[in-house]
């Protein structure tokens, strides 16, 4: 018997379930063809990069942007510096992000050597045998060695070897010097208005 002042049960034990019921007898099979259909598709394409060309951004947050990690995509300010259009770009392996912004001028440096070095690894080879267009890959280089890997990502820093720490360093207040460098940029507006109200003043002395 149901306890409490519960709902009382309605169990459908009477259903033909065994008609609903449904299988994948052929999941194994279908995992095959799906391998060897990868398989066929890579041989038709011919060799390309395993993966596709990511830029070198840093992690959000002061905790963590000391680490580097691969991006969405390049930036359209980026491939202009390279040299690369961003259609050619998305035809040769490297992701394009138009709604990324470079906020600094090292990291955009970083990535746009990136990009070079790319070009200089890349081989292009014709869609036609022997009908080459302008950038495809001529004599030697179609039958040279090729890698499939990608660019490794910079390191974030270099670490600095062990030291003895100088007397000159031991002086030196970091904690203040930064109090003071940020204490400094947020009153510099107030403090230029002031000098500004002082030069008016003098003038209307004089």
């Amino acid at each position: 018997m149901v306890k409490h002042n519960n709902q009382l049960p309605k169990n459908h034990f009477h259903k033909d379930w065994q008609r609903r019921v449904k299988t994948w007898f052929d999941q194994p099979g279908k995992k095959k063809s799906r391998r060897v259909a990868r398989t066929k598709k890579a041989l038709a394409v011919g060799a390309q990069p395993l993966e596709r060309l990511r830029p070198a951004v840093r992690c959000p947050s002061q905790r963590y942007n000391i680490r580097i990690r691969g991006g969405r995509g390049f930036t359209i300010a980026e491939l202009k510096l390279a040299g690369i259009r961003k259609k050619e770009a998305k035809s040769i392996g490297i992701s394009v992000d138009h709604r990324r912004r470079n906020k600094s001028e090292e990291g955009q440096q970083l990535n746009v050597d990136r990009l070079k070095e790319y070009k200089t690894r890349l081989v292009v080879y014709p869609r036609k045998a022997g009908k080459a267009k302008k950038g495809d890959a001529t004599g030697d280089d179609l039958t040279a060695h090729i890698t499939r890997t990608a660019l490794p990502l910079p390191t974030g820093y270099t670490a600095e070897k062990p030291r003895a720490i100088e007397d000159s360093e031991k002086e030196v207040e970091a904690f203040q010097t930064l109090r003071n460098a940020r204490a400094e940029k947020r009153n510099l507006g107030a403090k230029l208005k002031r000098e500004e109200a002082a030069r008016i003043e003098a003038e209307n002395k004089k």
